[in-house]
């Protein structure tokens, strides 16, 4: 069965803004609303250029595939803004929605992208049969929020699609069977952002005219604050029979003339003739005071994914990075001695993505080795702060085994340059086989004792005194001979041992600890 359309638009630029960025056109086959962006980058002209391309699909005898017919006219459209783009650079930016209803018999074909609107009222109730493109509804559909809560999200004009010439678009597209007594709705977000989905059923509900309808609907947005342009189309699907609506009508920032009513020509080649060439305007149904309309920019909060959606998922990347960073923990030098930082060695943008958790001032890097300097001169990363922590007891354990091992060295040393400590001529077996490294740290080495040798083996034996007859009464001693080395019998006491050095009673394992300490760096001692 042949169905037909009774239809009326109207377009009003709002209570804030200067200038009418959305366009509207509702023709006997076409329905259609484009909310212009980009404020000085020219929404109006997007939007107008837009539509003037669509147009052509309102043709008496349409296409057979609604579906093809709509997307090579969108393909078209988005073309149509890249060349304008490339002639002039100053349009870059520029974008707009479109939601658009192409007619045929029972059939219609739904074309959508952004986030202007189409409604169904069917059998009493009004639902939404388009889905917005935007940041916030993306939210509701992952239950990150709920439907209330978008209705009053500061972001729920972020749009994720538009037609804006930068690159291919995928509108949503799908086919629809009408009923008679079905009345559609098409509109911008300046009426559905403002005026309840219950207050817009009641209105649809309350006005049969579809003139009438469309004025208040609009009036309701003005009372509501109108913070945006309003366009809205009201369409009814009738008997051929019932008188259903012929001439075209065009709204908005695609018309040119303000205050009274046009409609287009009837044929196809003249309405988009005279649409691209933008002799026709009209604030259709609601008048507006003035005799010319001079486009001023809007706000730009809205805009297309490229640029805000971009940003947005690019802030949301960054501060997920920099909060999984500060889970990050490592071990590293700060000035001479060791510290833990929180986060990850590393700058972005200038930001600096570690900070000192916490400073050892005592864990000295003179103290751990050039193994473990080298080391922690590279940071050591660590897997979590626990085992951050377990690095610095090693390397704690590592200081206290070299400051003993630095001790021992001191310690022998001072005992050779002593001779009252060790008896001249004794020989050490390990420092003759590895000179530098401690023989009190050799656990395969054996320190050799200190043996007197022959030449060190002489003793000092005092004989009684003998009065020479000469010196007697002149309290004088005469010592005896002393008795060659090589027929003096051996002292019977051992000579006197160096003392031991306080690093000399480490353990098997810490000896191996102690080999890390070596090469030592010069000025290093058992005491810092």
């Amino acid at each position: 069965m042949s169905l037909s359309l009774r239809f009326a638009a109207g377009s009003h630029k709002g209570m804030i803004r200067e200038g009418n960025e959305d366009s509207g056109y509702a023709g006997p086959r076409l329905l259609a609303v484009a909310d212009g962006m980009g404020g000085q980058a020219a929404g109006e002209v997007a939007s107008s250029e837009v539509l003037s391309t669509i147009v052509e699909l309102d043709e008496d005898v349409p296409g057979a595939d609604l579906l093809d017919a709509l997307r090579s006219a969108v393909d078209r459209a988005n073309d149509r803004l890249r060349v304008m783009v490339d002639d002039d650079p100053q349009l870059e930016g520029m974008g707009t929605t479109l939601t658009a209803l192409l007619w045929t018999g029972s059939r219609l074909g739904l074309a959508h992208i952004g986030d202007s609107r189409a409604y169904l009222l069917r059998d009493g109730a009004l639902e939404q049969i388009t889905q917005d493109h935007t940041w916030v509804q993306r939210l509701v559909d992952e239950g990150r929020i709920t439907e209330e809560e978008a209705d009053h999200h500061p972001q729920r004009s972020l749009l994720m699609r538009a037609l804006d010439g930068r690159g291919h678009v995928e509108p949503d597209l799908s086919v629809r069977e009408a009923r008679p007594g079905d009345r559609y709705l098409i509109c911008s977000d300046g009426l559905s952002g403002v005026v309840s989905r219950e207050t817009m059923e009641g209105t649809l509900l309350t006005y049969g005219n579809p003139g009438d309808a469309v004025q208040e609907l609009i009036q309701l947005a003005l009372r509501g604050g109108g913070p945006d342009n309003i366009t809205c189309i009201v369409a009814d699907v009738v008997d051929p029979a019932d008188q259903p609506s012929d001439s075209p009508i065009v709204v908005g920032a695609v018309a040119t003339v303000v205050d009274d009513t046009s409609t287009l020509p009837t044929t196809p080649a003249s309405r988009a003739r005279e649409l691209t060439a933008g002799e026709y305007e009209t604030e259709a149904l609601v008048s507006e005071p003035g005799s010319r309309r001079k486009p001023k920019p809007k706000s730009t909060l809205r805009r297309t994914l490229p640029i805000w959606g971009g940003l947005a998922v690019l802030v949301a990347a960054l501060g997920g990075a920099y909060y999984w960073t500060q889970t990050q923990y490592f071990v590293a030098d700060k000035g001479d001695h060791v510290a833990i930082y929180r986060g990850i060695d590393s700058k972005i943008l200038g930001l600096n993505l570690a900070s000192t958790y916490q400073s050892y001032d005592d864990l000295k890097l003179t103290m751990i080795g050039q193994t473990n300097r080298d080391a922690v001169n590279s940071t050591l990363d660590a897997a979590s702060l626990t085992e951050a922590r377990h690095t610095i007891d090693r390397l704690k354990r590592q200081a206290d085994v070299c400051r003993r091992a630095y001790a021992a060295d001191e310690a022998k040393k001072a005992a050779e340059g002593n001779p009252g400590g060790q008896p001249a001529g004794s020989v050490d077996t390990f420092p003759q086989q590895n000179p530098g490294f401690p023989a009190t740290l050799q656990s395969n080495a054996p320190v050799a004792k200190h043996t007197p040798t022959t030449a060190s083996r002489s003793t000092r034996s005092s004989s009684p005194s003998t009065a020479d007859p000469g010196s007697k009464g002149r309290g004088t001693s005469t010592t005896s001979p002393t008795t060659p080395a090589s027929s003096a019998p051996p002292s019977s006491s051992p000579p006197a041992a160096a003392p031991e050095a306080p690093g000399s009673g480490l353990s098997a394992e810490e000896a191996d600890l102690a080999k890390q300490c070596y090469p030592r760096l010069p000025g290093t001692t058992g005491t810092n």
